[in-house]
C-alpha cells in the first residue's frame, strides 16, 4: 500500500470524505490517505496529524516526495490537538485503532471540534464504546459499512453532530444501520462472534471459573442477541 494504491479499507475511508473537504487526518501513519486524496483533486487541503515520531517522519516524506508542502500540514501532536483553528477542518478520519481509542482521542479533543465536522472513523474492534460517545454527544451515525480484508472485518462508521441522538443498547452492539442492512458480510461477522460467545460460555460452565456473575449474564445477554438477529 502507498499514496497510489490505497487498501480497501483506507479507499472506503476515503469514499466518505466529502468533495472538497478540509481533512485532519489523525494517526497518518504514512499520510497515504490524505495525500491520496489530494492527488485525485478530492479534498483542498489537509493535516495529517501523528504522535509518534517515526510516522511523523515517513509522512513528512510522503508529503514531501508528492510536492505537496503547501497543501498538506504534517504534525506532531497528540489527537486533535495536531487541528488548529486556522485549519478550517470539515472533515476529521481517524483509524485503524482500537474504537476505545478512537473514543479517547475524541473526547480529550473536545476543545478542538467545531461540531460542523463530518467523522469517519475505522475502528478495529470497540465499536460499541465508540457508538455509545457519539450518541452521548450528540452525534448521528449517516453510514456504517463492513468489509473483510486480509483475514480481518473492518467497520467505517462515519457521523456528523445532529443533536439529541437515541439508539438502544443493541443498536449500539451491532450498529444501527448495519442491523438493517444485514449485508453478508455483517452476518459473517456475527455467526463467527456467536460461535466464539459460546464457546466462551461453555468453558466457563465447565471450569466453574470466577467469573462475576455480571460478566457471565453479560456474554449470556450478547449471544441472545446476536442467535436473534441471525435468525
Amino acid at each position: 500500500m502507498n499514496e497510489h494504491t490505497l487498501s480497501m479499507r483506507l479507499e472506503r475511508v476515503g469514499a466518505n470524505v466529502p468533495t472538497g473537504a478540509r481533512l485532519a487526518d489523525i494517526g497518518s501513519d504514512h499520510g497515504y490517505l490524505p495525500v491520496a486524496l489530494m492527488r485525485r483533486g478530492l479534498i483542498v487541503a489537509a493535516v495529517a496529524g501523528e504522535v509518534a515520531a517515526t510516522p511523523f517522519h515517513a509522512a513528512q516524506r510522503t508529503v514531501r516526495d508528492n510536492g505537496l508542502e503547501q497543501q498538506i500540514t504534517v504534525r506532531l501532536a497528540d489527537g486533535l490537538a495536531a487541528i488548529e483553528p486556522r485549519d478550517g477542518i470539515t472533515a476529521i478520519s481517524v483509524c485503524g485503532m482500537g474504537g476505545e481509542t478512537i473514543r479517547d482521542i475524541l473526547e480529550n479533543g473536545k476543545p478542538y471540534l467545531s461540531g460542523q465536522e463530518r467523522l469517519i472513523l475505522q475502528p478495529n474492534g470497540g465499536e460499541q464504546p465508540l457508538r455509545q460517545w457519539l450518541m452521548d454527544n450528540g452525534y448521528s451515525i449517516l453510514s456504517e459499512e463492513l468489509l473483510w480484508e486480509n483475514r480481518f472485518f473492518y467497520e467505517i462508521i462515519v457521523a456528523e453532530r445532529a443533536g439529541p441522538v437515541a439508539y438502544s443498547a443493541e443498536q449500539l452492539y451491532f450498529g444501527p444501520l448495519q442491523m438493517q442492512a444485514r449485508s453478508p458480510a455483517f452476518l459473517a461477522k456475527w455467526q463467527r462472534i456467536l460461535h466464539q460467545k459460546q464457546k466462551t460460555l461453555a468453558s466457563l460452565e465447565r471450569a466453574r471459573q470466577a467469573v462475576p456473575e455480571e460478566t457471565r449474564q453479560e456474554i449470556s445477554q450478547q449471544a441472545r442477541w446476536i442467535a436473534a438477529l441471525l435468525v
